[in-house]
């Protein structure tokens, strides 16, 4: 069981995480918390796996409530919310050691999606962030990492031509997950677009 502890200061955005979250078997959410002082009481207390954080929190902000957590429960994955305007904040987030970030206009779905990678030992950006919000450590250290299964898989199907609608039937996933995971491969690797993406799909030919 993946447990969850949720910090943000907009209660219908915990609302919509919730709503999105509860009919996940394999997730459960133990703590709602609306500043970073009730955040870190939760998370001593009860110790989820996941802290989907925000970042602008009142009492105690995000970036702070990850150091330290991170330093009091190091194994405890840490996802930041932002927002455009929050570049500075963002690199700080990475260096406090959150396993990745969502902008908050991106769709719910991402959320879960984000919560699975990042306890496959996996980090996870969003896709339509541009690479150089990171500092240039936490760059580098975005594009070596290692594709996840999913994306692995998911390059499999592009080297065998199928197109993200076919993928996602596939993989019983929506187009725009799919979408994701494809930028998301693009920017791990290094790629210049979907023409350079399928000729390294085809090239590499991954068996699973």
């Amino acid at each position: 069981m993946i447990t969850v502890a949720i910090a943000e200061d907009h209660q219908s955005l915990i609302d919509g995480i919730d709503l999105l979250l509860k009919y996940e078997e394999e997730i459960s959410i133990i703590g709602k918390a609306n500043d970073g002082e009730e955040l870190l009481a939760i998370v001593r207390r009860k110790q989820p796996k996941v802290v989907l954080m925000d970042i602008r929190m009142p009492k105690i902000d995000g970036i702070a409530a990850t150091k330290i957590i991170k330093k009091e429960l190091p194994h405890t994955k840490i996802i930041a919310f932002s927002m455009f305007d929050q570049e500075d904040a963002v690199r700080q987030m990475v260096a406090a050691g959150a396993s990745g970030y969502l902008l908050k206009n991106s769709p719910l779905e991402e959320v879960l999606t984000a919560i699975q990678e990042v306890m496959k030992g996996n980090t996870y950006y969003d896709a339509t962030i541009d690479p150089s919000f990171f500092s240039d450590k936490a760059e580098q250290r975005v594009k070596k990492q290692v594709l996840s299964k999913s994306e692995r898989e998911i390059l499999t199907l592009i080297g065998q031509g199928k197109t993200s609608s076919e993928i996602a039937a596939i993989r019983f996933n929506s187009i725009s997950t799919v979408e994701t995971h494809r930028k998301n491969i693009i920017r791990k690797l290094g790629l210049q677009g979907k023409g350079e993406l399928l000729r390294y799909a085809i090239e590499k030919k991954y068996d699973f």
